[in-house]
């Protein structure tokens, strides 16, 4: 690991991932993510303040993901809708290298994990950052937050892995 914190993603294998980032409602989501996109995530932040973890966190998955995604053998863009209990969400991500994030559902009052800020915008906004991604949410159906960020989570993960896969 370095200072900060380090991610290794593992495509051809779907085995336990390993997520350690400080902040236990985004362990489980990244778990979640990457169960359901059917991939090995390893991955681990330094401690330091939750927000700063989380941020750290988006960050390090997506220099992970880049030469996955960037790879000849990549779709380039992928696409996820997965429900959680009442909630739907889609999630379509391509590589752009104009990171962007642009999304429907506003989390910022749901305070996850006892942050400050919304836990899905901070992380996707610097996932799309390290990974040159331009990232849609849309919630297409949900209220109970925590259902709501597992679908979007969960969607973000067949999305990834699809962009990551041959076309």
């Amino acid at each position: 690991m370095t200072p900060a914190g380090a991610a290794h993603v593992n495509l051809a294998h779907a085995g336990e991932s390993n997520v350690v980032t400080g902040v236990a409602v985004l362990d489980h989501l990244l778990a979640e993510l990457a169960r359901t996109g059917g991939f090995e995530l390893q991955l681990e932040i330094a401690p330091s303040e939750p927000e700063a973890e989380v941020s750290e966190a988006g960050t390090v998955l997506g220099k992970a993901l880049a030469p996955l995604l960037s790879a000849e053998t990549a779709a380039r863009r992928g696409v996820g809708i997965v429900p959680a209990d009442e909630a739907l969400a889609m999630v379509v991500v391509e590589v752009s290298g104009s990171p962007l994030v642009v999304s429907n559902a506003d989390l910022a009052s749901t305070r996850a994990g006892g942050l400050e800020t919304d836990l899905a915008a901070t992380f996707l906004h610097e996932l799309a950052e390290s990974a040159g991604l331009t990232i849609h949410v849309r919630l297409l159906e949900g209220e109970d937050s925590q259902h709501v960020l597992s679908a979007i989570f969960k969607a973000l993960g067949v999305a990834l892995a699809r962009a990551c896969a041959r076309p």
